[in-house]
């Protein structure tokens, strides 16, 4: 796991060696046992290195035999072995027994196909000097972030957006425009970004620079198949079989690897196949939000030591900048703090966990899931009276039965954009000084919910939650606030192999009205206690709602309401009402709140203060 920053250019009118060196700098936190980078007429890569494989032999950049290429890398490639033995086969010699070389013996070999043959987490810049190309690849899920930015013949490209901000062809300039998709998504959804002009690369896709242009293309599309000739139980012998192996693959390492562990059964699942030392969890010092003692209760179960950490409220509040600042865009994911501090409490002994992101969407495991069976009465009234009962309710308060009513009063082409859609186009047009409309939440799923016409309701949720929320939220602040702990974070159920069997599962084996994630809990339930096999998905448990209601916590947020940057995107005053109104218990207003407290904080960090 590590940080790669560079750039393409024939200009020469700058010290490129200093520009990069400044570049690497910004993310050093990525990789602090050690930096490297290549330099040449056409291109700057820089490399910042956390020591995983091969301690001694992997620094980067590497080159193939005569020097004619040249890769950074971030990430982990788990097949490595098996790849490295296929070009031993075909005449490759290599150098090193690091991961990153089969990269670049792949790309002789196999140019782009090589994408294909991968099992890991990854993105990659390699240099072929010979062709004067530089080509970089993002991993199939997204696990790992990759960001770029063009500016006539000059691209500029990194693990982070905050690389690019000390070289001279980058303009520093707010895309406003992403703050109405943000106030529905809490997450900045899509390719583009906050930064006007960086683009995310998107998950299973390849970028090409050649002679000032550019070239995106995507390698490999998901697809859920549902198979019907298996029964529950032989889903569950596949599941237990498929993790065990990504377990083991995901555990490749030649530092220690530890696991982190909530209550839940898909971290639960994950410490016991991975018969690792060492669990870490975080939990609040308020005991009502507190869940440490499940994992203590668990960890002693399977005979593993757990290190926890219950986090104050005051250290909370106080590292939000911080966090927004590792995030490089905002996100209002309560849980992403939490997720800080287990990270940080996890370095102080490991370089490496096991952690249990992406099972929900493989698997079917968000409560709306459940939706499509439940009051399923209701989807036999016609649609216009469904839309007219769904018009009236969109102009009634935010009270019990509202939201069924307006979501249910829209196919789901029309509606679904993902596990959260926080706020609507009225109450945005309440919110902003200006509001644009010029493009709505559902035009960025809408091709997800094409790709799957005809299909179950589950599975066209799960894709969509695949292609934006697992991407946009889980895995954005899974990566960055690892990566700001200086700790590598390995996904198991994020593998190819594991999804290659998880698309086959019919929608009946992973989500009913009463239950989510069915097959795979049969095959947790065979290592776990019951109790946690079973356990109903909640999310972290984060007091926000409550501290919101404590004039201690409410007036760093009323600060920022009242501050100049609230007043030039917000109406103030409508900030304020809905503050006072969650103070006084007549709304719980908590998420639309931290949701603009949140772009605040990163509006301050990032435009203000730098």
């Amino acid at each position: 796991m590590c940080g790669i920053v560079g750039f393409a250019s024939k200009k020469a009118d700058y010290d490129k060696q200093a520009v990069l060196k400044e570049m690497m700098d910004r993310i050093a936190h990525r990789g602090p046992d050690g930096e490297g980078s290549y330099l040449d007429d056409g291109v700057a890569l820089g490399h910042r290195r956390l020591s995983i494989i091969d301690l001694q032999g992997g620094a980067q950049p590497m080159y193939n035999e005569d020097g004619s290429m040249v890769v950074i890398f971030n990430g982990e490639i788990y097949n490595f072995q098996e790849l490295k033995a296929q070009l031993e086969e075909k005449g490759h010699v290599f150098a090193t027994r690091s991961d990153t070389e089969v990269l670049l013996h792949g790309y002789e070999e196999w140019g782009k196909s090589l994408l294909q043959r991968l099992r890991g987490m990854f993105t990659f810049a390699l240099w072929d000097k010979k062709a004067n190309t530089l080509f970089c690849a993002r991993d199939h899920f997204g696990i790992k972030p990759f960001y770029y930015y063009q500016n006539g013949d000059t691209l500029l490209f990194g693990s982070e957006i905050k690389s690019f901000l000390p070289h001279p062809e980058f303009k520093k300039e707010l895309n406003r425009d992403q703050l109405e998709l943000y106030l529905s998504f809490q997450y900045s959804p899509g390719e583009d970004t906050f930064f006007q002009g960086v683009k995310k690369l998107l998950p299973a896709h390849w970028l090409e620079f050649k002679d000032g242009k550019l070239t995106v293309e995507r390698y490999w599309t998901p697809a859920f198949d549902p198979e019907t000739d298996k029964s529950l139980t032989q889903w569950e012998d596949a599941i237990e079989n498929i993790m065990k192996q990504s377990v083991q693959a995901h555990k490749i390492s030649d530092v220690e690897v530890g696991s982190f562990l909530s209550s839940g059964v898909d971290s639960s699942y994950m410490a016991c196949l991975a018969h690792v030392d060492k669990t870490f969890t975080v939990g609040f010092a308020d005991k009502q939000y507190d869940e440490t003692h499940y994992a203590a209760d668990f960890s002693k179960h399977i005979g593993v030591k757990n290190f926890s950490y219950r986090i104050t409220p005051e250290e909370y509040w106080e590292n939000l900048p911080k966090i927004q600042y590792h995030m490089d865009e905002p996100l209002a994911d309560a849980a992403s703090v939490a997720l800080f501090f287990v990270n940080r409490e996890a370095a102080k002994q490991v370089k490496v966990c096991l952690s249990g992101e992406g099972a929900d969407e493989f698997f079917g495991g968000y409560n709306i899931y459940k939706e499509p069976f439940t009051v399923s009465w209701y989807d036999h009234i016609p649609l216009p009276i469904r839309r007219a009962i769904g018009w009236v309710a969109e102009q009634l308060p935010p009270v019990p039965g509202v939201n069924f009513l307006v979501r249910r009063s829209r196919p789901l082409e029309e509606r679904y954009i993902g596990n959260t859609n926080l706020m609507g186009e009225k109450r945005k047009k309440q919110l902003l000084r200006v509001y644009k409309g010029k493009r709505k939440p559902i035009e960025l799923s809408a091709p997800y919910l094409a790709k799957t016409k005809g299909q179950d309701p589950v599975t066209r949720m799960q894709y969509v939650d695949m292609h934006m929320w697992m991407v946009g939220d889980i895995l954005l602040k899974a990566d960055k606030m690892s990566m700001a702990n200086s700790l590598e974070l390995r996904v198991p159920f994020l593998d190819k192999e594991v999804f290659e069997l998880a698309r086959h599962i019919p929608a009946q084996y992973r989500a009913n009205g009463e239950n989510t994630k069915i097959a795979m809990r049969g095959a947790a339930l065979r290592s776990i206690p019951e109790a946690v096999a079973e356990k109903k998905k909640l999310g972290f448990p984060v007091p926000v709602r409550a501290w919101l209601r404590d004039e201690k916590y409410a007036s760093t947020v009323r600060a920022a309401f009242e501050s100049d940057a609230a007043k030039e995107f917000f109406h103030v005053n409508e900030l304020e009402r809905m503050l006072d109104q969650h103070m006084s218990g007549k709304r719980d207003n908590w998420r639309q709140i931290w949701c603009v407290f949140i772009f605040l904080v990163w509006y301050n960090e990032y435009f203000v203060k730098r």
